[in-house]
């Protein structure tokens, strides 16, 4: 799932170089270790927020970021369409 979410990322494009020029070995051992360090950092502060903010606050907050997000856009794309 990961892989297929990640597909075409700069890091994965990034990797692909290194293992072209470098050990596949080590390059291999160092992007399971910085995804590993990644992921398990997200998972850790995930569960750090789940016990101080209640799922209806997220809910609003990504909402609210998500409106926010359309209109920067909305915006964008009328302004640019005046130059």
């Amino acid at each position: 799932m990961t892989f297929l979410a990640e597909w075409g990322d700069r890091s994965q494009i990034a990797t692909i170089a290194l293992a072209a020029s470098y050990n596949l070995l080590m390059v291999n051992i160092g992007a399971l270790l910085g995804h590993f360090l990644c992921t398990g950092g997200a998972v850790q502060l995930g569960e750090w927020i789940s016990k101080r903010v209640n799922e209806k606050q997220v809910h609003y907050a990504a909402g609210i970021v998500f409106i926010l997000s359309g209109l920067v856009t909305l915006y964008m794309i009328f302004d640019h369409s005046k130059q």
